[in-house]
């Protein structure tokens, strides 16, 4: 039995959940129902991430405290979670005592290890708010390309980054005047002490081929020292030692993964350090968005090293969502809070489809509605759902709801069977959209045989009553199977046909045990077709949120 933690990028709590946020929560959760099919002892964690400039100014917007706001969004991404059935083993806040006490942990150790540094910088001062703003709060002129209203870090013209410095006839987006430049102390993480370490740690497939490379294109360039401060005001955590400094919030965000855990461990007497400590042989995974990738393979795993914590085995990345070809847009109706989906739409649909779209690459996604409606009303409910909606009627109605003592084709049976290990591997290396592709095949020789026996013809003749029997218990046991290939993705219809069939949880040990000579429950329509009227239903109120 394999021991391993899993987490997933940590959602910001100053606004909902929304379905390209979807994307990432369910493929890590379809991962980790795979694993706890496999009977390990998997665990997964998340929590908000609760600190920053941005929810001290939405706060102040909405004139409550930062406390109440973040408490509000955790209450909300808490239901939107699990409503989606994304079933977490822990969900924090970075706003925690655990937080605080292994943040400052952390940076005392690498302050101890000499690789915090002390540095004067100049930064731009909006004197109205008598803040510091941070580079999304800067706008002006590309100093690359001359394109006007860009952000204080990067060009969605030409693409360049750069310092907030450089910015051309810059403007405060906070109060709308022009900033002045001021100079401030802060502390820096020397990252560059650690180019030989990640160097090495790379050789270990710890990311992405893409990743990868592009590590190796970071790393050759030279690594700066990264700035962990922030002035007042700020909403986080006070820098033990200093006045009115603040932790930067990509400090204290991924140390909320081991808060969240330790928050697990300490209502179940365990010590958390038994999964963070080096040399255990717990596996550690995170499950993130490629723009956030340069956090995730630099800083943090060169933080827990030089804090003497253990490092990630792998960092999963993925792509971004877009909808009906195009990034989320309101004006568009495609951006669609999790909410908004679920008034109107089954979950399970969405998880489906994310299932067949997504592979172990880092490749944008396209939620195409056309092909989402087709995919899940002809595959899902009209080839999957059709064999068990078929099959069980003439259990029902013609046999006393009792299935037959042997198989017709075990041959099928068999041949089904005998995809189990190659989708327990797709599973494992994420190809989830392979194991959709292979399963949708599956149930297209299941729906031919029952077509060839034709039981709805025999059913006339008594004389072919057993083999009707036979016909329709083999139906029911396939389509047992194939729900059963499918659990990670669909857990609540897997459940429905286990209460149908009365059967165990179906596992990955136990899923080639036949069911005969037993009875079953009438048969209840599990999932039904998609209404496309739901599709634009959706998309007004998006427009509208």
């Amino acid at each position: 039995m394999r021991k391993i933690l899993v987490t997933s990028a940590l959602p910001y709590a100053n606004g909902s959940i929304h379905l390209g946020h979807l994307l990432e929560y369910l493929q890590t959760d379809i991962w980790v129902r795979h694993q706890k099919m496999s009977n390990n002892d998997c665990t997964y964690i998340c929590a908000d991430d609760a600190h920053g400039t941005p929810i001290m100014l939405k706060a102040r917007e909405l004139n409550i405290t930062p406390e109440k706001l973040i408490e509000k969004s955790k209450k909300e991404h808490i239901e939107d979670f699990a409503d989606f059935h994304i079933e977490f083993d822990n969900y924090h806040t970075t706003h925690s005592e655990e937080n605080r006490m292994l943040s400052e942990l952390i940076y005392n150790n690498l302050k101890d290890k000499g690789v915090i540094e002390r540095r004067e910088i100049e930064q731009y001062y909006d004197e109205d708010e008598e803040m510091f703003l941070p580079d999304r709060y800067i706008k002006g002129t590309c100093p690359k390309c001359g394109a006007k209203d860009q952000y204080g870090d990067s060009c969605e013209k030409c693409g360049a980054t750069y310092s907030s410095t450089e910015v051309i006839d810059p403007i405060s987006v906070i109060s709308n005047s022009k900033p002045i430049k001021k100079k401030t102390e802060h502390l820096f993480f020397k990252l560059s002490d650690y180019e030989k370490f990640l160097s090495n740690w790379l050789t270990d497939n710890r990311v992405q081929k893409e990743i990868n490379n592009k590590m190796k294109e970071w790393l050759s360039d030279g690594l700066s020292s990264w700035d962990i401060t922030r002035d007042k005001p700020y909403f986080g955590f006070n820098i033990p030692g200093e006045k009115e400094k603040f932790f930067y919030v990509w400090l204290d965000a991924p140390v909320g993964y081991i808060a969240s855990y330790k928050n697990l461990c300490d209502k179940n007497s365990i010590n958390y350090l038994s999964s963070w400590e080096r040399d255990t042989e717990v596996e550690l995974y995170h499950f993130i968005g490629k723009d956030i990738a340069y956090f995730h393979v630099l800083f943090w795993p060169s933080m827990l090293e030089g804090a003497g914590f253990r490092t990630p085995t792998s960092v999963f990345c993925h792509g971004f969502l877009t909808i009906d070809g195009e990034k989320m847009s309101k004006s568009r109706g495609t951006f669609i809070k999790a909410r908004t989906y679920l008034n109107h739409l089954n979950p399970e649909y969405l998880r489906y489809y994310f299932a067949s779209r997504l592979t172990s690459k880092i490749e944008d996604i396209d939620l195409n509605f056309s092909d989402f409606v087709a995919r899940v009303n002809s595959d899902l409910v009209g080839k999957l759902i059709n064999i068990g909606s078929r099959c069980a009627r003439f259990i029902n109605k013609d046999f006393d709801n009792t299935l037959a003592s042997k198989s017709n084709n075990q041959s099928l049976i068999t041949q089904i069977l005998e995809k189990k290990d190659a989708i327990q591997t797709n599973y494992e290396n994420r190809d989830f959209s392979k194991n959709i592709r292979v399963i949708s095949s599956l149930a297209d020789e299941v729906n031919k045989y029952i077509d060839d026996e034709k039981p709805w013809i025999k059913i006339k003749d008594k004389d072919n009553n057993e083999a009707v029997h036979e016909v329709c218990s083999d139906g029911i046991n396939m389509f047992r199977v194939l729900v059963g290939y499918l659990k990670p993705v669909l857990p609540k219809i897997a459940e429905s046909v286990e209460k149908l069939l009365k059967c165990s949880p179906i596992d990955w040990y136990n899923i080639d045990q036949l069911i005969l000579e037993k009875k079953i429950e009438p048969f209840k329509p599990i999932i039904t077709r998609i209404d496309e009227k739901s599709i634009e239903i959706i998309k007004t109120e998006a427009r509208e949120d």
